[in-house]
């Protein structure tokens, strides 16, 4: 799922083959670069010994990688790193499942997150289709209203977060847009990680590890929030 969470880099980065390029770990194979909002570029890769749907991301900054995750074919959110690693909880109350968006037009979800600190939180929402599309560089994206809060085990609300989101039904992806965050002081905060180029193998531009918009010192000093089913 897609889901606002700051998350940090993953523990073993790999070393970039030249400069101004971000190589895969071994295994895995990237097949999309996407220059977004709020100075992020990110990378999207498949890797042997997953299983079939799985997909993995990569957010990169103008200080190095900072994001990983895996989600499954449903759009699942499977594991991310924070430098912790961070992982779905079995057997969710109410799984997520873009087959169920794509059917019906929204799909609530429920499920609880285990840090390997030994920390956790349980994430509510909903994805629901606006019934209409966006064309950006020349991808024909359907468009979600989403809606989030975090809870830590206690039921303290940690963030919450609302606004509009993307989606591409045939690579099982979402991607993040324009909305608001609370960072959990009651304060809602503009946020805006939409995409903004979308980058193939053999174009100019992929696997580059520099982002390429809003990379100003105001945008800087905000707090980016990540939707993890955004991959």
């Amino acid at each position: 799922m897609r889901k606002f969470l700051i998350l940090a880099c993953l523990t073993a980065l790999p070393a970039p083959a030249l400069a101004g390029t971000w190589t895969a770990p071994e295994g895995c194979e990237v097949f999309m670069t996407v220059q977004s909002k709020a100075c992020r570029v990110s990378h999207y890769y498949r890797c042997q010994g997953d299983a079939p749907g799985d997909q993995w991301r990569v957010d990169i900054d103008q200080e190095g990688p900072f994001f990983y995750s895996r989600i499954d074919a449903e759009g699942q959110w499977l594991e991310s790193y924070d430098p912790i690693k961070q992982v779905l909880d079995p057997g969710p109350a109410d799984p997520a499942s873009l087959t169920e968006l794509i059917a019906e037009g929204m799909d609530t979800w429920s499920f609880s997150l285990s840090k390997a600190d030994g920390t956790g939180s349980r994430a509510e929402g909903y994805d629901r289709l606006t019934g209409k599309t966006v064309l950006i560089d020349g991808i024909t994206l359907s468009q979600t209203e989403v809606d989030f809060t975090e809870y830590d085990r206690s039921g303290n609300v940690l963030r919450r977060s609302k606004g509009n989101e993307y989606v591409h039904p045939e690579w099982r992806l979402f991607f993040a847009g324009p909305g608001e965050t609370d960072l959990g002081d009651g304060q809602w905060l503009p946020i805006d990680g939409s995409p903004v180029q979308f980058i193939f193998p053999g174009e100019e531009g992929f696997l580059s590890s520099q982002p390429l918009f809003d990379c100003d010192a105001l945008t800087a000093e905000l707090p980016v929030w990540r939707v993890a089913h955004e991959p």
